[in-house]
């Protein structure tokens, strides 16, 4: 669960290295003369080096050099991910040609942005790149790492942050990544427990059909056929952190932690369905940033989180489409597609924050999901934020955004508009107030990835605590589902970078 041991280098003469990996926009740039003595005479009679990289001997202990260069850095669409993927690059070129212990140097920035930054993008970056699955370091020891040790050539304050980012991430990627019987809901509890043992976030799961129907009714009808299956059967586990010092801010993070996806009733067919497995990265993304907040543990700040693990399976006691449920907020809803379970996973969880945010001091509330296909088709591989009245006054998005701007984590900001609002609502009014969904895939839906976003708004009562209200609470929807990565990748544990900057920074 552990990232790799990290080392600080001031010196790029050490003996303990076998490769210096050098990531930067041009080598000239270099403030160590053997590395442009070993990279000219490669670059004079091969000038795709410049570019492209390359590796070659050096007059330095470690014997190896790996250029990986960012390429330009003054376009308006060039950002601190150039920094990031060149590290990972040149940390995978390393790999290949043998090295076991790599030291990587940074230099360069964006115009006008963080030197600081870059670095911390590319450090993330490296450490990604040495990342392996939870599977394969269970079972095949002998390829548990990928590496002995990686060093840096930096200031400390950047590794330590990039260090916490990055054993959060792993906690993702482990949650979010593992097949679905290594992450079924009963085994993630047995994960979550682990990683926190021994630090200030205190662990409490909620399980139980009886008590789910009774607590969070929407919830239990995802729940309904798993639960008949022990080793499937749903957890809901609250992760609480509260730091030292008056509290200044509260953050409460709801995550979607669906660990197997079938669609329920209304199957995924067609060959859709393979995946699936990573629909509980909202959760896992929720475990990472506070496995995060357990490294850092800064100062006035209070954060909740609740994984939402269940199954969506399929049998015959799956919930189906026209049933009728009753919200934990009291609100009606009719069933429009049981493939739209992740909102009803996590509604009635949204809604006991909501009802715990009320009496906190400055809370802020968020959903965090791979909810919708949608927002892959809209945005591509970002993910994206819609704040609600309040967090929009607050100027969340762009908060959040800038954040994940400096760290390379990169997101794109929607809206929730009334006719997101106004497609929930049932048109007739003679059974219900709200249409879960209607019966069409979100990629075949206009603004379908904004209006689930009302949706939980509608459901959980926080449309009763908008801007205009006496009590209004900021609240805030991330869909992931573009970022989170996919198949035959490893998990990105996107957005714990953005999100653990923006929680330190606000």
């Amino acid at each position: 669960m552990s990232a790799p041991p990290l080392s600080l280098c001031a010196e790029f003469n050490s003996d303990v290295y076998d490769c210096l990996v050098w990531v930067g926009p041009d080598y000239k740039l270099s403030s160590s003369q053997a590395v442009i003595s070993a990279l000219s005479p490669v670059v004079e009679v091969n000038q795709a080096a410049q570019s492209a990289g390359c590796v070659v001997p050096i007059s330095l202990p470690c014997k190896r050099l790996v250029y990986s260069p960012t390429g330009p850095l003054d376009r308006d669409y060039d950002d601190n991910r150039r920094f990031a993927e060149a590290a990972a690059n040149g940390i995978k070129k390393a790999l290949a040609a043998g090295s076991k212990h790599p030291l990587l140097a940074v230099q360069g920035s964006l115009p006008n942005k963080s030197a600081e930054d870059a670095q911390v993008s590319a450090l993330l970056g490296a450490l990604a790149a040495v990342y392996v699955p939870l599977e394969m370091r269970e079972a095949r020891k002998e390829k548990a790492a990928k590496v002995s040790g990686l060093g840096w050539a930096g200031e400390k304050k950047i590794m330590d942050e990039a260090l916490a980012i990055e054993r959060g991430r792993i906690v993702a990627r482990d949650i979010g990544g593992s097949d679905p019987e290594r992450m079924a809901a009963p085994r993630v509890e047995e994960y979550v427990q682990e990683a926190f043992k021994g630090t200030k976030v205190k662990v409490e799961v909620m399980k139980g059909q009886e008590f789910f129907e009774k607590e969070y009714p929407c919830l239990a009808a995802v729940n309904r056929c798993a639960n008949q299956v022990p080793r499937h059967d749903g957890r809901l586990i609250w992760l609480t952190y509260e730091g030292e010092g008056t509290v200044k801010k509260t953050v409460y993070v709801v995550g979607k932690g669906i660990t197997y996806d079938t669609g329920g009733a209304d199957i995924k067919a067609g060959g859709v369905m393979a995946g699936m497995s990573r629909d509980k990265c909202g959760a896992a993304a929720t475990a990472g940033l506070m496995k995060t907040v357990a490294e850092l543990q800064p100062k006035g700040v209070k954060v909740v989180a609740a994984l939402c693990m269940v199954r969506n399976s399929v049998g015959a006691n799956a919930y189906v489409s026209d049933e009728i449920f009753t919200s934990r907020a009291g609100v009606r809803i009719r069933i429009g597609n049981t493939d739209a379970e992740g909102r009803m996973a996590m509604v009635d969880v949204l809604c006991r924050a909501k009802e715990m945010a009320l009496s906190d001091t400055n809370p802020h509330l968020l959903t965090i999901a791979t909810l919708t296909g949608h927002a892959c088709l809209a945005m591509g591989p970002y993910s994206i934020i819609m704040d609600n009245g309040a967090a929009r006054a607050a100027e969340t998005a762009q908060k959040v955004q800038k954040a994940g701007d400096d760290v390379g984590d990169m997101f794109e900001i929607s809206n929730v508009r009334r006719e997101d609002w106004e497609f929930n609502k049932d048109k007739s009014g003679e059974f219900v107030d709200i249409l879960q969904a209607n019966s069409a895939p979100s990629t075949r839906t206009p603004r379908g990835h904004q209006v689930p976003g009302a949706f939980l708004q509608q459901v959980s009562g926080l449309d009763k605590h908008q801007l205009n209200s006496s009590k209004p609470l900021k609240y805030s929807h991330l869909d992931i589902a573009g970022s989170a990565g996919d198949l035959p990748h490893p998990t990105t544990g996107a957005p714990v970078a953005a999100l653990t900057r923006w929680l330190l920074s606000d």
